[in-house]
């Protein structure tokens, strides 16, 4: 595929209400590492956490079981059948008609997943920068807030007030951290900042030292 095509991939956040999800265009060379690091500007992730792909079941060529492996895994937890691809090209992996989607996993603890879909391959605008977001609807949750279903509770909080100690703890919480949230505010296409992926490496690789 020319370098001078983009695809464009419509990216789902799973089991969640209201409908969060992210339209984006990147480079036709783009590696998997580069998309996943879109996708997690895109959606507004910090990052901090495991993440990876996982084909789907039904699309010729894959495999429920393949994890493809994206992060800096810990020395004590394994994911499973764990490809790591972050140098292999997104050409290899979606492929019109043939392999267009993939679910990407985010804090495997958390447990969000993300649909992520090849809508088409089109050809690059001249002068425009990629990646770029080009629609989208709808807040990230928090990192750490518990999965979607934690999500959930936290804006029923949010929405009718705490009902418990421990409900108020947790609406402190996402005051402090994230302010008046909104979880219908989605900031406009312009204001997505894309990192450049050596930084993302870096930024990912200072977070797993502290870690250790």
């Amino acid at each position: 595929m020319s370098s001078g095509n983009v695809y464009q991939f419509k990216i789902t956040l799973d089991n969640v209400r209201p409908t969060v999800w992210r339209r984006i265009q990147v480079p036709a060379d783009y590696t998997m590492w580069d998309l996943d690091v879109a996708i997690l500007n895109a959606m507004g992730w910090d990052g901090g956490h495991l993440h990876g792909f996982c084909t789907i079941a039904g699309q010729r060529g894959s495999h429920m079981s393949d994890v493809v492996h994206i992060g800096f895994p810990s020395k004590d937890f394994s994911v499973g059948d764990e490809r790591k691809i972050w140098e292999e090209s997104i050409a290899d992996w979606f492929i019109p008609s043939m392999r267009d989607r993939m679910k990407h996993q985010y804090d495997y603890g958390d447990g969000w997943e993300h649909m992520i879909v090849l809508e088409k391959i089109v050809e690059a605008e001249k002068g425009m920068k990629y990646p770029r977001c080009i629609a989208g609807k709808n807040a990230c949750p928090p990192d750490d807030c518990g999965g979607p279903w934690g999500y959930m509770e936290l804006l029923e909080i949010y929405t009718n007030g705490p009902k418990n100690e421990d409900q108020k703890e947790q609406l402190e919480w996402l005051i402090s951290d994230y302010g008046e949230w909104d979880a219908e505010k989605f900031v406009t296409d312009e204001d997505v900042e894309f990192w450049d992926t050596k930084r993302k490496t870096a930024y990912l690789r200072a977070m797993q030292k502290s870690l250790d």
